[in-house]
């Protein structure tokens, strides 16, 4: 298995709606639930590359986030006969992912921390953080003023201005109440905002503005 690639699946297929639509993310789950592995095979991919986004930002390189995005996808597969649908499967995958990420930062306090190399292109895949609109130097920049935020401050802050999703569903993923996720944005965003405002990026607007990005109802 290479670093980076969605766990090779064999058989199956992906279940067909009406008029040829794509299907649901839960239509897959169900059939991937079902032992449908061309239906688990369409949902990681759909995914991936939302999940790498989000293993770069909070583990701060490119080699770490590839080999969490690796490890968050086959423990996604691994543990979907478990997943209730009670949340979307998107909200169950930035949890798996983002505990992922937690347990690699905790590794990687107990060795040498090496200098942040340089950051190639995430995909962008519409899941709401457009990496085109930023220059390789305010990249470089947002990684390492995310580097030096607590774990829990980078969670909250990358899950709510990178990956927006709503305060009630960052509570979901990171399992705390919703109360203490307002505190830890507020807190994480007040952190970033000396370091980011004189490169001017555009991810230190947002760490400035309480209010961005705008709340969304939670699916």
């Amino acid at each position: 298995m290479t670093p980076g690639s969605v766990p090779e699946r064999s058989g199956g297929s992906v279940p067909e709606r009406s008029g040829g639509s794509v299907p649901e993310d839960m239509e897959l789950v169900r059939a991937a639930q079902g032992g449908d592995a061309g239906a688990l095979d369409t949902l990681l991919r759909r995914h991936r590359g939302r999940l790498l986004t989000l293993c770069l930002r909070l583990t701060g390189n490119s080699a770490d986030a590839d080999d969490t995005c690796q490890d968050a996808l086959v423990a996604l597969a691994r543990g979907l006969a478990r997943f209730d649908r009670r949340s979307s499967f998107a909200t169950w995958a930035y949890r798996v992912t983002t505990n992922t990420c937690l347990d690699e930062l905790r590794r990687r306090r107990r060795r040498p921390e090496p200098g942040l190399p340089e950051d190639p292109p995430v995909p962008h895949d519409g899941s709401g953080y457009d990496d085109t609109s930023e220059t390789a130097t305010s990249r470089a920049d947002i990684d390492k003023a995310l580097a030096g935020l607590p774990p829990e401050f980078r969670a909250a802050v990358v899950l709510r201005d990178l990956c927006q999703l709503s305060y009630a569903e960052i509570a979901e993923v990171v399992d705390v109440p919703v109360g203490t996720v307002r505190s830890r944005i507020a807190r994480g965003r007040a952190l970033l905002l000396p370091l980011l405002s004189e490169a001017g990026s555009a991810f230190g607007h947002a760490a400035g503005n309480p209010t961005a990005p705008a709340e969304r109802r939670t699916p």
